[in-house]
Formats: structure tokens, sequence, C-alpha cells
């Protein structure tokens, strides 16, 4: 009998046990549900010749920057796959073996030209459409649009699937369509509550919609299903401290940071390591509440020993916060020197805005708000093109709103509050507009 996928595509395996192992791992994974390691390592046990399981296991080696073992993984998964498999197999490993492999564009092509012929292939659709993924990592200022139209097309592939529901809805709200996202995402969840990725999804549409209390409740009610070493966890608890952070409780948003996203005591990717840490610790300064300094210091040696050379400008953007709020002037020269080297090289994809997030949160720890406004003002609207999601990224505008205050340009910081406060309700823009008048 020939095994299949749950999407219904052939599965280069004889052994009903690894198919089964497969489809749960590959499950598990989509959902960002803890297990997936577990039932990928059953697959390659019941056939170690099952190329799909090895790719597979590769990209969750990825995903927690263990890049000699995905690495491993993808060429054992090319040699099988070679000797056994199928015309969409070999292309399904080694667009998946692209992107562990760290050759984004390549991989990006890639995919797009696999989902062309198999569109049904979730595994490969997944790469491009995440916060970390393949078209927000593209460096393109239009990568919010292009998800959102990736998923129209392929959408009849997919009718009622738990899966492409949550990402499609999650696309059209980072697409800035939150009254249509927000319920695609919510029908996704209904149909399987065990998904992070789907809470994940919702919390960024209450967070769009100003529903702020509500997505407390949220975490409150699900979370406690959601082991502690799930990929999204300590995310999922980053966006009820946002939610704290709007209501002006700092100690609550610390008390979570202490929980779930201190160096310590996280179990999260590496990724979500610095870019949750820093970006809590840098919006709680910022909006004037008290940091510990031991908080960033040892936030920071940590996310040395993560990222110690300039990699991608998401993660860049965010080592330049530890940089400046740890005045280590060496660590951000040596980093910067390696991203300007990179943009002279045209090999910097995200273009001009990365260096000049960086110096300017430097100047804003410096409390040089006006260098800092004259280095974002020309950039700002480019800040997109770092990746990652809407709710991330406003950490640079809310840092520019700010600085603009500080160094008295309030009638521009008036215009941007105005604008965000016209595009969704929001408590703490409610108080800055306030303090203004």
């Amino acid at each position: 009998m020939t095994q299949e996928d749950r999407y219904g595509l052939p599965l280069s395996t004889a052994s009903d046990a690894a198919a089964s192992a497969y489809r749960e791992g590959v499950d598990l994974m989509l959902a960002g549900w803890t297990g997936t390691a577990e039932a990928l390592e059953r697959a390659i046990t019941a056939d170690p010749d099952f190329a799909l399981a090895h790719i597979a296991r590769a990209r969750l080696h990825a995903f927690y920057q263990q890049g000699d073992l995905a690495r491993q993984k993808a060429t054992v998964a090319r040699e099988l796959v070679a000797k056994r498999g199928t015309e969409r197999e070999r292309s399904h490993v080694e667009t998946l073996a692209l992107s562990v492999e760290g050759r984004l564009p390549e991989a990006l092509a890639a995919t797009l030209q696999h989902i062309e012929s198999w569109p049904r292939d979730a595994v490969v659709l997944s790469l491009p459409l995440g916060a970390f993924g393949l078209f927000a990592f593209s460096g393109m200022a239009d990568h919010d649009r292009a998800r959102q139209e990736l998923c129209e097309r392929v959408a009849k592939h997919y009718g009622e699937d738990w899966w492409f529901l949550t990402l499609y809805g999650w696309a059209m709200t980072e697409n800035g369509d939150v009254a249509r996202g927000r319920p695609v995402t919510e029908r996704g969840f209904s149909l399987r509550r065990q998904n992070a990725h789907a809470a994940h999804a919702v919390l960024h549409a209450m967070f769009e919609d100003g529903s702020i209390d509500e997505a407390d409740r949220l975490v409150d009610d699900w979370i406690p299903a959601y082991g502690r070493a799930g990929i999204l966890h300590g995310h999922i608890r980053w966006h009820q401290a946002l939610g704290a952070l709007e209501h002006g409780d700092a100690t609550r948003a610390l008390a979570i940071y202490a929980d779930v996203l201190q160096p310590r005591v996280t179990q999260a990717p590496p990724l979500n390591v610095i870019t949750d840490g820093a970006s809590l610790l840098w919006r709680l300064a910022a909006y004037g509440h008290a940091v510990p300094p031991t908080l960033w210091t040892e936030a920071d040696a940590a996310a040395q020993k993560l990222f110690p050379k300039s990699s991608i400008p998401f993660a860049d953007v965010h080592m330049a916060l530890f940089a400046a709020a740890t005045q280590n002037r060496a660590a951000l020269a040596a980093r910067l020197a390696v991203i300007e080297q990179r943009l002279a090289d045209d090999k910097l994809p995200a273009g001009p805005v990365v260096p000049a997030i960086c110096r300017a949160m430097t100047a804003f720890a410096e409390e040089d708000y006006v260098t800092c406004v004259q280095i974002l003002a020309p950039v700002i609207a480019e800040v997109v093109r770092i990746g990652g999601s809407h709710a991330q990224r406003e950490l640079i505008e809310d840092t520019f709103i700010v600085a603009l205050m500080r160094s008295g340009d309030l009638p521009r910081a008036r215009t941007l509050l105005d604008a965000r406060l016209h595009r969704r309700p929001s408590l703490r823009d409610t108080r800055w507009q306030a303090a203004m008048a």
C-alpha cells in the first residue's frame, strides 16, 4: 500500500510505523507543539532510509540553531532521496536543505517554484509564511503583502485545514486586514486547540485591534496545556508582557520576563531568546520604567554566546539593543563593520535601514534623542525590511516616537500617534498623547 502524508502526497517508505510517526511529527511541527523531535526520531528509527523524516528533523535542528546537526541531516536526506524518492520528494528535500543551510534567496526561489507544482506540500509552504520565514527575512519591503497573496493563490487547495487557516488569517492580519484575518485564524484555532501557532496568530490579531485584556485571558486559559519546552511558550508569554505594558504595569512585565524569558530559565530557540528578551527590556526602559542593570548584563552575556557574529538583520538589530543598553561600543562597532561591508558588497537585502537602526538605538541609549531622530527619520518607513512581525517591529517606531517627544518635536510625535490610534486603539499611545496636550 502506498503511504501518504496528511495532505495526500505519496511518501517513499514502505513502513506503516515510519509514515504514521512522520505524519504526527509534521503536524506537531506545524502546530509548534512539543513532541515533534521525538515523533520524527521514531520515523527515522522505523525507516532509516526515509529521506523526508531526515529533512524534517534537520529543519527542527535549524530552529534551535543546531547548525552542524541540521546540515548533517540535510546531507543524509539529499543522499537518500536521490536513491529512493519521487520528483516531489527530491524537490522537497532540496528546498528545505537550502533553507537549513542559510541560502535564503535560493530557498525562497525554490519554494515558490515547488509550490507551483505541489501546492499541498504544507512543509514547504510553511517556509515563507512565518514572522521568521523566508519572505520576512528576504529584505522585501512588501513581504506582508507577498505572504497574503501566496496564501490566496493556494487557498483552494486547503479548504478548512487547521494549519492553513491559521497562517492565512495571520497573513491578512500582518498585511493590515485584521477584520478579515482574525476570524480566519480563530476558525483554524477552533479546529485544533493544541496549536501554538494559532494561539500566537490570534494574539497578533488582538494586538492589532486593541483587545489587550481579551488577549491576556486567552493566554491565562490556554497556556497551562502547553509545555514550557514548546517552541513558542516564551514568546506567547512575551505577548502577555506587552499587554501588561499597555496598562503601564512594569512589575508584571518584569515578572513574566523572570518566569519565562530570562536566559537562565528560557527554553526558547536562540532567535527568540535574544529578540524577546532584548525587546521587552528595551520597551520597559524606553517607556520610562526602571530595568535592573543586571538583567541587561546577564541577557547580553547569553546573547553574545548565541550570536557572536553578524547574521540575519533581525538578530543584528536586537544585538544592537544589547550593545546600546550595556554601552558595549566595541561589540557594536565590530558588528556594524560587518554589516556595512555586506551593504557595500550588495549582500544585505534589507539595505541601509539595518545599520541606521543600530546607530539610532545607540544614540537613544545615550540620551542623544535629536541624533536618534535624525538617523531614524529617513528610514522609518523601511523598518519592515528587517522582518519579524508588526508587533515586534513596533519597537523601532516606539523608540522614534519617544525620541521625538524627548527632543521636543511634539508635532511630529502627535502626527505619528494620531495615525496609530486611527489604525488601532492603544492605552499607551493614548497616555502619550495626553502627556503632550
